[in-house]
């Protein structure tokens, strides 16, 4: 119970104090017209209040990511709590703010967009392959698991295809909405049922009589059923509770509706501690309710959503257990309809075709609906690793499009750079020892070769980061993104905007 709490006192304590820093080091102007006034359409360019933006952020990065993932987390044990607790604070949130912030000052650019700008041209075609690759990923990961969880608590004639299909209907009529009709209004009611539902889990868990496991010199160590080393697989396995590639897909898409830079700071940084909050809750209930070959055991035989319902019905009972599953599938719903809106406008600015008639937008969505639908039909856990392994990718580049930006602007650029570099050699061994890379294994060799790759890369990242800054001008919207939105224009860095 200790732990628990104090790692939830720690992440709220990291919202305030570190996520000042942040908000400091990043420098914003309270009084900037925002991308959602000074370029509204009605569509994706929509003033929102501060309420509405932090539960649709919160919504759009949760999914099953901080329920699924601390629950296959809590097969390492109690130091699942570590990562979760420091990721947030020092990873998670720095990224989800970075990223947010970063778009807000770009006209609500996407990742790609902006890793082609601080990167290089030639990073972006890489970047939009990630990106739609997770989104797809993701997608696909937040149908199928809301559709398990329906067909637990409905009759048997609902079955997973059934509802898989009315998902997806579901999803097309609110892509082709404006974004205060699909999420604006819906969001809220969805908001309130999983804040309450993971109250009522965190409650009952600190109530029940239950011994919940803390982190002491007995348990720092790796209780996983299989011998499953805690690096890198700890940092893949729970990862939107921690660090998350695909919250660099939704923060831009909030940037949008953003009123004010002072938002920021609770609208991305906050709902990552939020996440946490969730995440630190479900690890703690897995870890207290069952032994971990039990565990394994119910993940294995199907998804992490059979853990889900016996821990909901066993503390809350059969009818507040059943409400708080529904609090546990609004978030993945929630999430693929944004991971599909946010693939949709990422590959429509992609190709150019620009999203302002119905048609346009059919045209888009509906062949990265047929794909995704495709996709339910692979395994799960299959689906989870590629997932895991893409989302990660997209988090380094996000965080080092965010060190490039605080370099070339001359602040603190090591908040950044340090849980890039980490979470860069996290990945590269992790695809070199994995199955669904190189197969090498976690030997000496695979370790050394990830310091190697990874080394080479940040000289390569270090190099062309000094090339860019010593050919910026005084002018350049590089270092001067905090004037008016309408003060650069695309064909030239605008020099002469200081003389106006």
């Amino acid at each position: 119970m200790i732990t628990l709490l104090g790692g939830i006192g720690l992440l709220i304590l990291g919202y305030i104090f570190y996520g000042s820093y942040i908000e400091k080091n990043f420098q914003i102007k309270p009084d900037r017209v925002t991308p959602a006034k000074a370029l509204r359409d009605g569509y994706d360019f929509v003033p929102m209040s501060k309420s509405k933006n932090a539960i649709i952020e919160l919504l759009n990065i949760a999914g099953t990511g901080p329920i699924f993932g601390p629950i296959m987390g809590a097969l390492y044990g109690p130091v699942a709590y570590l990562w979760i607790v420091l990721g947030c604070i020092f990873a998670g949130g720095v990224h989800d703010y970075m990223i947010g912030m970063i778009s807000l000052r770009n006209n609500g650019a996407h990742l790609p967009e902006l890793a082609s700008k601080y990167l290089g041209k030639p990073v972006k075609h890489v970047v939009n392959i990630f990106s739609m690759l997770l989104l797809l990923l993701v997608a696909t990961v937040f149908v199928s698991s809301p559709a398990n969880l329906i067909a637990d608590i409905t009759p048997s004639w609902m079955t997973v295809g059934i509802i898989t299909v009315l998902i997806f209907i579901y999803y097309l009529i609110s892509t082709v909405l404006p974004i205060d009709k699909a999420l604006g209004k819906v969001f809220p009611i969805f908001g309130a049922i999983l804040i309450i539902s993971t109250a009522a889990i965190g409650v009952s868990l600190l109530f029940s009589g239950y011994s919940i496991p803390n982190i002491n010199v007995q348990t720092m160590n790796n209780f996983h059923p299989e011998g499953t080393a805690i690096f890198p697989a700890l940092f893949f396995t729970i990862s939107c509770g921690a660090l998350s590639g695909f919250h660099a897909t939704q923060a831009p898409m909030v940037s949008r509706t953003t009123e004010g830079e002072k938002e920021g700071r609770f609208t991305f940084y906050g709902m990552m501690i939020g996440e946490g909050v969730i995440a630190m809750i479900w690890a703690a209930a897995s870890m207290t309710l069952f032994d971990g070959q039990t565990l394994n055991g119910m993940i294995n035989a199907g998804t992490p959503s059979a853990v889900v319902n016996e821990v909901s019905i066993n503390l809350l009972g059969n009818v507040v257990g059943t409400i708080a599953i529904i609090g546990v599938i609004v978030l993945p719903i929630s999430s693929g309809l944004s991971a599909f809106r946010s693939c949709r406008t990422i590959l429509a600015d992609y190709i150019g075709m620009k999203q302002d008639k119905i048609k346009k937008i059919l045209m888009v969505a509906v062949p990265l609906f047929a794909i995704s639908f495709v996709l339910t039909q692979i395994d799960f856990n299959i689906l989870w690793r590629y997932f895991n392994w893409a989302n990660q990718v997209t988090a380094v580049i996000s965080l080092l499009v965010s060190t490039r930006y605080l370099f070339l602007k001359e602040r603190n650029y090591f908040v950044t750079f340090i849980p890039g570099a980490l979470m860069l050699y996290a990945c590269i061994v992790y695809i070199i020892s994995e199955p669904i890379g190189l197969q090498m294994g976690l030997t000496p060799l695979s370790y050394t070769l990830g310091v190697v790759l990874t080394l080479g890369i940040l000289w390569l990242f270090w190099r062309t980061g000094l090339k860019q800054k010593s050919a910026l001008s005084p002018n350049s919207q590089f270092i001067n993104d905090q004037w008016p939105i309408k003060s650069f224009t695309k064909s030239k860095e605008a020099s002469d905007v200081g003389k106006s």
